[in-house]
């Protein structure tokens, strides 16, 4: 879901959840399955439209404008006729029929509350829709790739050699794995071949490594940089290659990368599955003031207490903090460093190097505001959706006890695009819909 303080000002407002880099770089993780459109967005509510590929511009204005948000946007195969559907159905009926409201500020005094408006497939309408949408762009895709499967008017050069291919491209395909040991997977888990080849030729044209993506100053220096490095293969971090494989059209959430190792004369049914060779990816949490990262909660608290002076442990004992409201701590102080504002004393800067400075020039780590400033609804919503620092705060049984007295039992998750059975099922805002029902 997209995030906001409710602020006015543009470069205040996080349409949704950061990512960290899951290494130095990395890109996110969410399949872009865009295709170049000269497709317009319409507004839900006013005449505004704007290109398909300014998106963010118009889910900007629905943020400030009009205090809309749509979930879970990069799930949506055909986001133009998303917004057209949405539209007509607002002027038959009052958004409230259709949409969650979520009130920012709740514990604050009146005025200062605003109501925000969430289009997300909790409703049966909306998730109705979204699914024929989807089995509508895999129908076109699965036309797409039977399309190219039949053709044998293909007729192109090999990257590396400039042997010539005509007829099918699964020739040229076989050729370069075969003969210059470069995959880019099975022919039949590609869709739109003309397009990803050109796309490749034209990294390579512009003298460009496919893998590392660095560029060279000739022809033959990439050649044996490529050689000698094993760089012959696609970056699996690149995004821009999604759209070319059919898997990120049949299943939400499922990367091409995983195909580029499969080989359909392994699949077979196997009812002794054998785990013993899985292997768990370690955490990595990111220190809340600069871009270190540590695989242990241990030593990202020490980073933190030892370079920067800030002690998220006598925080919690001092403050007597339940777990979702340490959640709410660091999800607050993140967004405060994101949005180049001190969390202590609220001064706005020009950048995050900027305010990071003052707040250890002035003292300002240890300080925080007023209780009621960060303790608020919209701080359980990640600043990072892969933030790990989220997972592992402790509670204490005290704590545990006072959860229950309580009643927060809301689960506080990094929203994980890539189980969204699960998503579905334990989402944030399911949960805090449900219990504004009960409570109606």
């Amino acid at each position: 879901m997209a995030a906001s303080d409710g602020s006015r000002d543009g470069q205040d407002s996080i349409l949704e959840p950061l990512c960290f880099p899951e290494q130095p770089a990395d890109s996110s993780r969410a399949p872009s399955l865009q295709r170049p459109s000269a497709e317009l967005l319409v507004c839900l509510f006013c005449s505004d439209s704007v290109p398909l590929q300014q998106k963010d511009v118009l889910l900007k204005h629905l943020l400030l404008e009009h205090k809309m948000v749509i979930a879970d946007v990069k799930l949506i195969a055909d986001l133009p006729k998303y917004m057209l559907y949405w539209k007509g159905r607002f002027l038959e009926q009052p958004v409230t029929d259709f949409c969650s409201v979520i009130k920012t500020n709740s514990t604050g005094p009146a005025e200062k509350q605003e109501d925000y408006f969430l289009l997300c497939d909790v409703l049966p309408e909306d998730r109705l829709f979204r699914e024929k949408l989807q089995q509508k762009r895999l129908e076109e895709v699965l036309e797409q790739q039977q399309r190219e499967r039949d053709d044998s008017s293909f007729h192109r050069l090999c990257m590396f050699c400039s042997e010539e291919f005509t007829g099918n491209r699964s020739s040229l395909l076989n050729h370069m794995a075969r003969e210059h040991s470069f995959s880019i997977g099975l022919p039949d888990n590609i869709v739109y071949c003309n397009e990803f080849l050109d796309t490749l030729q034209s990294k390579l044209d512009n003298l460009q490594c496919l893998y590392c993506e660095k560029t060279f100053r000739d022809k033959t220096t990439l050649k044996d940089h490529m050689r000698k490095k094993a760089h012959r293969r696609i970056n699996a971090n690149n995004r821009e290659y999604d759209r070319f494989y059919v898997i990120n059209y049949l299943e939400l959430g499922k990367t091409w990368e995983e195909v580029q190792s499969e080989d359909d004369r392994d699949l077979v049914d196997n009812e002794d599955d054998d785990w013993s060779d899985w292997q768990a990816h370690p955490v990595s949490a990111v220190c809340l003031f600069c871009d270190h990262q540590s695989e242990t909660m241990d030593q990202i608290y020490t980073h933190m207490k030892e370079a920067h002076g800030f002690d998220l442990h006598k925080l919690r004992t001092e403050l007597n903090l339940r777990f979702y409201q340490q959640v709410k701590l660091v999800n607050f102080i993140r967004r405060q460093i994101h949005q180049s504002r001190c969390y202590g004393c609220q001064e706005k800067f020009d950048s995050c190097a900027s305010v990071l400075h003052h707040i250890m020039a002035e003292g300002h780590v240890m300080k925080l505001p007023d209780m009621s400033t960060w303790d608020q609804p919209q701080y359980y919503f990640p600043t990072y959706e892969n933030d790990a620092l989220l997972c592992t705060l402790s509670d204490s049984d005290e704590d545990e006890g006072n959860e229950t007295s309580h009643g927060e039992d809301v689960p506080v998750i990094a929203e994980d695009i890539s189980s969204l059975r699960a998503l579905k099922q334990t989402s944030v805002l399911n949960q805090l819909l449900k219990s504004r029902s009960s409570c109606s």
